[in-house]
């Protein structure tokens, strides 16, 4: 379901403390916390006339963005303990995918909607591809069989069935209505943004109850395997030690932190979409590309390595619950969020996605679906989850930009760095 488990991952993901955690050591530690230093960089990039650049920009851009949604989702954590468990799991809900979020609100401001599109497949199948592709394989190398709830996780892929129906059905529409004359009620640019809110709306009422299920009703769902001790047990342990060597955070402490993280990705994040333009054509990518591969990528990179580093801990119900739970996020809420912010944008999109797009979600989905139903994880179904995203990354690398901004009947300005 949507992070029910992230609520508990703040006490594992912050052993590796950031500074100011009582660990003067760990900025000396191999930390993406490192990355940090491009922050100026990228600031340097912007302002500075004798430094423009627009593809460096990008590429500073894309990367200083990881470290800062790492601090995001820190302080996030450290909030949700103060709040207890249904308040602080709705706060882990709805800021799971903050940073993706906003780099998307940005580009859709710019009227770059192919990317928009690309990047909510893109988080979809990285998701569940990369990271749990990532995950197994780390996990399995140390340990030659891992086990996970399996009730859990089957829920989840069912769940992200209702976002592939949800990017199908706009598509088929799309395809069908349009070889139909518009005088016998075939397609118009109104008619499928229609489609694509009212679809929205059900995607957003859904997950509001999915969350209801994941934290209150069926809680006891998402507490472990049923042979384990389940994982609020053992990171109840781990809390109650991190609490006693002062890891935990104050309230005001996490709220600044989440405060400034938060407007440094946005500032970042208008940088790199007023560079993506330039920097795709120096660089020969595609929107799609962009979207799919690289922002997919770099909004969730501090919390896919949470994911993998819980998965080399064997608490692979943690790691499924940070891979699903995010795509559930991306599917379920920040997509139809995307869907009503482009109507206060003045931009209205639609759910119409390209034919591979569509099919990359729907055999991912498929794939996870088939890995999960026996409740056991090794290597070489990490191995095979990874092969299945390089051949999609390689198929969305040749790809040429088929996502029209006519269709939705809007016309996308150029975009100007």
């Amino acid at each position: 379901m949507p992070t029910p488990t992230t609520e508990h991952v703040a006490s594992e993901t912050a052993t590796p403390a950031p500074a100011g955690d009582g660990s003067s050591r760990s900025w000396f530690r191999p930390s993406l916390d490192w990355l940090l230093v491009l922050v100026p960089v990228a600031i340097l990039l912007r302002f500075v006339p004798a430094l423009e650049n627009p593809t460096a920009l990008f590429i500073v851009s894309c990367v200083a963005i990881i470290p800062l949604a790492g601090w995001m989702g820190r302080a996030t954590e450290h909030l949700a303990e103060h709040l207890g468990q249904g308040v602080g799991g709705l706060l882990n809900a709805t800021f799971g995918n903050a940073a993706e979020l906003i780099i998307a609100l940005f580009a859709l401001s710019k009227g770059l909607e192919g990317v928009v599109k690309a990047s909510i497949t893109g988080s979809i199948i990285g998701n569940i591809l990369l990271v749990l592709g990532l995950s197994f394989l780390a996990g399995g190398v140390k340990f030659s069989k891992q086990t996970f709830n399996r009730t859990a996780a089957s829920i989840s892929a069912t769940a992200l069935s209702l976002g592939a129906i949800a990017l199908l059905i706009p598509t088929v529409f799309h395809q069908v209505a349009a070889t139909v004359p518009v005088a016998q009620g075939g397609w118009t640019p109104a008619r499928e943004q229609n489609l694509s809110l009212a679809i929205a709306i059900v995607l957003f009422l859904t997950y509001a109850m999915t969350l209801v299920f994941s934290l209150i009703t069926h809680r006891q769902l998402f507490t472990g395997t049923e042979e384990g001790h389940g994982v609020l047990e053992d990171v109840g342990r781990e809390r109650t030690a991190a609490e006693e060597h002062g890891v935990q955070w104050s309230v005001s402490k996490s709220v600044i932190v989440l405060v400034v993280a938060t407007g440094f990705v946005a500032l970042i994040s208008e940088f790199l979409v007023g560079a993506v333009e330039a920097a795709r054509e120096t660089l020969g990518l595609t929107e799609v590309f962009v979207g799919v591969i690289v922002v997919a990528i770099i909004g969730n990179a501090a919390e896919h390595s949470s994911a993998i580093l819980m998965a080399m801990r064997n608490k692979m119900d943690l790691s499924l619950g940070i891979a699903l739970g995010s795509s559930l996020q991306i599917a379920l809420f920040v997509a139809p969020i995307l869907i009503f912010a482009s109507y206060l944008f003045g931009r209205p999109m639609n759910f119409e996605f390209t034919i591979p797009e569509v099919v990359a979600v729907v055999a991912s989905i498929f794939i996870v679906g088939q890995i999960s139903s026996d409740g056991e994880s090794n290597w070489i179904e990490g191995l095979q989850l990874l092969s299945v995203y390089a051949v999609l990354a390689i198929l969305f690398f040749f790809l040429p930009d088929i996502h029209a901004p006519a269709a939705s009947g809007v016309v996308a300005p150029a975009v100007h760095p």
